[in-house]
C-alpha cells in the first residue's frame, strides 16, 4: 500500500486498498482501530495517579482486570502505534507518563476479538477541525476570510519587526493556506506508515495482515472558538465522509466522543454547540447505524470533581483523583478509562450491526 503525492492542498489517496470485511482465517488477518484527536485523545491521566488508585483498596478494584501479579499487564494481542512509540499495550501510551482512552478501549478490542488488534493514535494537542484536521471535501474557507486571514498575519509580523527591529518576510496567502488540512494528512500519514512498517514495529505480526475495522474522533474543545463552533456539524460530517474515502473502507464504524468537559454540569455557549454537533451525526441519513456518539460528560468523575476546587490548598487529598485540568477531563484515571470502555462498547455495537 502506498501514499500518493498529494495533487492540490487536500489530496490524499491510496494506491492499494485497505483489506475489507472478514478473513476466511483469523489468524491472519488484524484488525486496525484508528484513534485520532486532540490533548484528549493523546492521554492526560497520570501513570503515577494510575499506580496509586490500582493499588489503593478503595479503588482497586476498578483497575484490577489491567493487572496481575501486581503488575500492569502489557497485552501480547494489542499493538500500539503512537507517533514514535510503539508496542504491547499498557499504561503510558498518552503523553509522557500519561495515559488516555486507549488503554480501556484497546482492552475492549483485545478481548472480543480472536484476531489480533493494532491502535493506530494520531493525535496532538491544541488541533481544531476548523484548520489543521480539516478534510479534504471541506476545501478551504472563503476568500474572503483567508484574505482576513493574511491581514491579521501581516500586521502581527510588521509589528514585531518594528518592536524587536527585526525583518522577518512578511506571511503570503501560501502560508496562510498551508496549514489548513495538515493534520488530517499527517494523520494519514500515521496510518501509512504503520501499513508499511508494522513486521517491524511488531514483529509477531509478520506475515499477518492488516485490516481498518473501525474509527474513534476524540476532539473539539479548540473549535468553540472564533466562530468554529457554527460549522463543526458541516466539517465533521465532511471529515467521516473523507476518512471512509481515503481509507477505502465505506460505512467504516465511526465512534465520536462527544466533547464533555462540562462533567456534571450543564454545558452552554460554544461547548453545547459543538455537543450538539457531534451528536447530531448519528442522525445524518448515511451515518444512521455506522456512526455514534459516546457522551462523556455523563462519565464524570464525581470524586475528581469534588476536590478539583481549590486543589492547592488540599493537594494531598486531590492526586490521588486528579492530575490535569477541567479540559483534559481532570486528568481522571478512572474518567479516562470510563470513556475508554464506552467507546469500546460503542464500537462492538456497530460492529455488530454491520454483520
Amino acid at each position: 500500500m502506498k501514499l500518493l503525492q498529494p495533487l492540490n492542498l487536500f489530496a490524499v489517496c491510496f494506491t492499494v486498498s485497505f483489506s475489507l470485511g472478514m478473513s476466511a482465517q483469523a489468524e491472519t488477518t488484524v484488525k486496525v482501530f484508528i484513534l485520532a484527536g486532540q490533548s484528549n485523545m493523546e492521554g492526560k491521566a497520570t501513570n503515577t495517579l494510575l499506580d496509586h488508585q490500582a493499588t489503593d483498596p478503595k479503588t482497586a478494584e476498578l483497575f484490577a482486570h489491567l493487572r496481575k501479579d501486581d503488575q500492569w499487564i502489557v497485552r501480547d494481542d494489542v499493538w500500539i502505534k503512537f507517533l514514535n512509540r510503539h508496542g504491547g499495550l499498557t499504561i503510558g501510551y498518552g503523553s509522557p507518563g500519561r495515559t488516555g482512552v486507549e488503554l480501556e478501549f484497546g482492552n475492549a478490542m483485545g478481548n472480543h476479538f480472536d484476531e489480533p488488534v493494532v491502535l493506530i493514535k494520531p493525535a496532538w494537542g491544541g488541533h481544531s477541525l476548523v484548520k489543521l484536521f480539516r478534510s479534504p471535501s471541506a476545501g478551504l474557507p472563503s476568500d474572503e476570510a483567508l484574505n482576513a486571514e493574511l491581514e491579521q498575519a501581516v500586521k502581527r509580523v510588521t509589528a514585531n519587526n518594528e518592536k524587536n527591529k527585526k525583518t522577518d518576510p512578511l506571511p503570503t496567502m501560501e502560508d496562510i493556506k498551508n496549514p489548513y488540512g495538515s493534520s488530517y494528512r499527517n494523520m494519514m500519514k500515521e496510518v501509512q506508515d504503520t501499513f508499511d512498517n508494522y513486521e517491524t514495529m511488531f514483529p509477531a505480526l509478520k506475515g499477518k495482515k492488516l485490516e481498518v475495522a473501525g474509527f474513534v474522533w476524540f476532539q473539539g474543545w479548540n473549535d468553540m472558538y472564533g466562530g468554529a463552533e457554527k460549522e463543526y456539524a458541516s466539517n465533521m460530517k465532511h471529515f467521516i465522509n473523507d476518512v471512509r474515502k481515503d481509507l477505502k473502507v465505506p460505512n467504516m464504524p465511526f465512534v465520536i466522543g462527544v466533547m464533555g468537559q462540562n462533567g456534571s454540569k450543564p454545558a452552554g455557549g460554544a461547548m453545547l454547540e459543538v455537543q450538539q454537533a457531534q451528536l447530531a451525526m448519528e442522525e445524518v441519513p448515511e451515518f444512521k447505524g455506522n456512526v455514534k456518539a459516546v457522551r462523556t460528560d455523563e462519565l464524570a468523575d464525581k470524586e475528581a470533581e469534588r476536590l478539583i476546587d481549590g486543589w492547592q490548598k488540599h493537594f494531598e487529598e486531590w492526586k490521588k483523583v486528579g492530575s490535569d485540568r477541567p479540559y483534559h477531563y481532570l486528568g481522571s484515571a478512572i474518567w479516562f478509562n470510563r470513556i475508554g470502555k464506552a467507546m469500546g462498547e460503542a464500537m462492538l455495537e456497530l460492529l455488530k450491526g454491520q454483520k
